[in-house]
């Protein structure tokens, strides 16, 4: 666009995604709440590239918990049930261990939630620090309908990345999930600029942020 000062101007915008962060780590989900993992990819040197194990696990891939505040709808006339998303969040994970999902859970999602997920195996704790888990063997049909709104938004946020920005380091990743929640959990607003400001001013250690 002009700037001769690029990395003066990618500083800001990572402040900027930065308490994108902040101002929805300030909220939990509530209610009905689906969980599941998505396995973004990052940039690696060239170098070491033919070096890594592909698929999961891999060095290249991030590991993100994926949260969907999500109720089921039914229709009055003829009984068809369906599902409507409110929030979001995002949460790259240290590791894939199930002690960092349960941290992101503590964290994210109110205790007196309902929540939604496959029969991974790190997920068994999850049931100590909400009202009731519920565990689906991983299927079509589960990513349909139980997942759905989770596995939607691991899609978008991919062909967002893909296409916007094309390569993200990893210790920037969480910054761009934040942008992209930020936004999708304000997609009914008028003007996310002013909401941004605001969310800018705030003093997050007020609330030990």
């Amino acid at each position: 666009m002009g700037h001769t000062r690029y990395n003066t101007i990618l500083s800001v915008m990572n402040r900027i995604r930065d308490v994108m962060g902040k101002r929805d780590s300030l909220y939990q989900l509530n209610d009905m709440v689906e969980l599941d993992e998505g396995f973004f990819e990052t940039e690696v040197s060239g170098r070491v590239r033919a070096q890594l194990k592909r698929g999961k696990g891999s060095q290249r891939q991030e590991n993100v918990a994926v949260m969907a505040e999500s109720v089921t709808l039914e229709d009055l006339e003829t009984g068809k049930k369906s599902k409507s998303c409110r929030y979001f969040k995002m949460q790259v994970l240290d590791n894939h261990t199930g002690e960092a999902i349960t941290n992101v859970v503590q964290e994210s999602i109110n205790e007196k939630s309902i929540v939604f997920t496959d029969k991974s195996s790190s997920y068994i704790d999850i049931c100590k620090y909400v009202e009731v888990h519920l565990m689906e063997k991983s299927n079509a049909q589960v990513t349909k309908k139980t997942l759905q709104w989770v596995h939607i938004a691991i899609s978008n946020a991919k062909r967002t990345f893909l296409g916007v920005f094309h390569k993200i380091k990893g210790y920037n990743l969480q910054r761009y999930l934040n942008e992209f929640v930020y936004k999708l959990n304000r997609r009914y607003c008028r003007s996310i600029f002013e909401r941004l400001v605001v969310a800018s001013v705030f003093p997050y250690w007020y609330n030990n942020d």
